[in-house]
């Protein structure tokens, strides 16, 4: 049985759409309502294509491994059937951020773990560890807060920019080698794709993927205001050591909460129309 979820939109219309939607990326859409920069130029160093690769090829090989040890959800599993309902509604607006997502395979998957976690890789490959959703007690809101901030982070292509922007010290230069098909290929993903999962991203990355996740999840319906009450659970589970996983890469803070709630004005409309079907 398939344990992936598997969501598809639309074909791959020929190189030279290809090439095009790659280079779309940079700029925010221009009917975005949250006002965000312009993605780094920095990430031209690091082909799109090859670290989408090396995310979905790490990400496979977690599932396995959890599989293994008999942490993956089941399809039946109610938790993820939940994941994959709020999934399905985000998904649909991505591309309007990063041309190239239409070709994603999506993948919405959910790990048993204690550690408040969640994470997208790039290409479109989604985990969550039951850890953020029980012990936050996460409502459907929250966790599209959760899910738009992680699609974000895939989507406006911060992982690439970041090792484009380290390549030229230690570990990350040996990563950007592999990425560049300049090392040794059996290593691409265990390395490549570690460093993904565990990137540190900066402040102004994680203020623009807080600002894209909150558009996305209010354009598909969500409750813009639950970004405030996640990072408000957030800073509360601070305390906790089953909360570094998430919070190691996602410091909260009241400066976090404070650039959402500005911008709470620009998207609250959105969900309100698309359920009046505007």
């Amino acid at each position: 049985m398939c344990l992936a979820c598997d969501f598809r939109f639309g074909p791959v219309r020929g190189r030279r759409a290809f090439l095009f939607a790659a280079g779309a990326a940079v700029a925010a859409p221009a009917l975005a309502q949250v006002e965000v920069g312009e993605a780094s130029v920095a990430r031209n160093l690091v082909p799109a294509e090859n670290i989408e690769r090396a995310g979905v090829q790490q990400y496979h090989q977690l599932l396995a491994q959890a599989r293994a040890k008999g942490l993956l959800a089941p399809d039946g599993n109610a938790q993820l059937q939940r994941l994959r309902a709020i999934a399905s509604k985000i998904i649909p607006y991505t591309a309007q951020w990063n041309p190239r997502a239409a070709a994603w395979k999506w993948e919405v998957n959910l790990i048993a773990s204690k550690q408040i976690n969640a994470f997208c890789m790039p290409g479109g490959k989604i985990a969550f560890f039951t850890g953020i959703l029980d012990q936050l007690k996460l409502s459907d809101d929250e966790v599209a807060m959760v899910m738009g901030h992680e699609m974000a982070h895939a989507l406006r292509e911060h992982a690439r920019a970041r090792l484009a922007k380290n390549a030229g010290t230690g570990a990350a230069l040996s990563i950007a080698a592999q990425l560049l098909g300049l090392g040794q290929a059996g290593d691409l993903a265990a390395r490549a794709g570690t460093q993904l999962i565990t990137l540190k991203f900066s402040r102004s990355d994680e203020t623009d993927a807080d600002l894209v996740g909150l558009e996305l999840a209010a354009r598909a319906g969500y409750d813009p205001k639950a970004s405030v009450s996640l990072w408000t659970k957030m800073a509360k589970a601070s305390k906790s050591e089953g909360a570094l996983g998430f919070l190691s890469t996602h410091p909260s803070g009241p400066d976090r909460i404070k650039v959402l709630q500005a911008n709470l004005p620009k998207v609250e409309g959105l969900s309100g129309r698309l359920q009046r079907g505007g």
